[in-house]
């Protein structure tokens, strides 16, 4: 089996990202990085390709929940940690971008945040994102875990974290675990009823995204806040 010194250095991956940059790099390229060193009768590279097959891509491996990445060949403890640690570096980096300046009026980064924050849970998890009156991130909560049809409690629930943060604007966002993302009746019902809730104290409701397997879907563009 030839390894990846063996290679012409123009195809190894560190040494093409130090010549080219770290964006000329394939996924498979990064993740061999990342990984440093393939298994028993495999290189690296082609080792970090299987992965990303076996997971769909490199979303899906940093996604996936930790019992699925252990049971890959060669993904030890170790390395299912440094996975993770990656996924949790992503998600606060777009964490702090939204924090600065006005983050919160680009739908792309909103998208691209709760995407990140969601799509990886393994059952419904309902959201709310506090904003100051310039519409930055004040904090991240994530309220009810379960169905969205438990709604009754959801008003209050909300309203008590707007006043105690003197939020000036809502985000909401749940994620559908069954990877369909488009809204439910439940799902309308909800907001409808936290739109007038938040109206009375004066907060705006700027959108509700549900976050499923394929593209997030925003109430605000559906027009249906």
């Amino acid at each position: 089996m030839s390894t990846v010194k063996s290679w012409p250095a123009h195809e190894r991956p560190r040494e093409k990202m130090t010549e080219m940059g770290v964006a000329a790099l394939s996924d498979a390229e990064l993740l061999a990085i990342l990984l440093g060193t393939g298994v028993r009768g495999k290189d690296v590279v082609t080792y970090a390709r299987e992965l990303l097959q076996a997971f769909e891509g490199i979303g899906g491996m940093l996604a996936a929940p930790t019992q699925e990445l252990l049971q890959q060949p060669g993904l030890g403890p170790a390395r299912v940690m440094q996975l993770q640690v990656v996924m949790e570096i992503s998600r606060r980096y777009l964490a702090w971008q939204l924090r600065r300046d006005e983050g919160f009026t680009q739908p792309a980064m909103v998208r691209d945040y709760l995407t990140a924050q969601l799509r990886h849970q393994q059952r419904e998890v309902f959201v709310v994102l506090l904003l100051d009156s310039q519409h930055r991130l004040l904090k991240y909560v994530e309220l009810f875990h379960g169905t969205i049809n438990a709604a009754p409690v959801y008003p209050r629930e909300i309203i008590k974290l707007v006043m105690q943060h003197n939020a000036a604007a809502v985000i909401l966002a749940h994620n559908h675990p069954s990877g369909v993302a488009e809204p439910s009746n439940a799902d309308q019902r909800v907001t409808d009823r936290l739109k007038k809730a938040l109206t009375m104290i004066d907060v705006a409701l700027l959108d509700h995204f549900v976050i499923g397997s394929g593209e997030p879907v925003s109430f605000a563009e559906r027009g249906l806040l």
